[in-house]
């Protein structure tokens, strides 16, 4: 009887600009550690992981203002922003005393 083995993704040795090797098995360019230092301390960006906060930033969302002047669907729409995000927005819009836009 043959057993199978567990499927590991195939994963790329790469080395960033700044010289950090890292492993990935996306297409994504983002350099791991690199990103761990540009993660921003306090503000809306700082409550969420890095391909949402990249989707905003590249959007031109950094505060609860931007954001309130989007709605929901059009957030979802940004390439990095997924449904896990959404409840994390909506209280820190809430805390803001703002809403998405309808």
């Amino acid at each position: 009887m043959k057993t199978e083995t567990p499927r590991v993704p195939k994963t790329n040795l790469r080395t960033c600009a700044r010289g950090h090797q890292y492993r990935k098995s996306s297409d994504c360019p983002v350099c791991p550690l690199c990103e761990t230092g540009n993660a921003p301390q306090n503000g809306i960006l700082s409550l969420l992981k890095g391909p949402a906060r990249r989707a905003l930033e590249n959007a031109g969302i950094k505060t609860e203002a931007d954001l309130a002047a989007h709605s929901e669907n059009e957030i979802l729409k940004l390439h990095g922003m997924g449904k896990a995000s959404l409840p994390v927005l909506r209280s820190a819009l809430e805390a803001a005393g703002l809403k998405f836009k309808s």
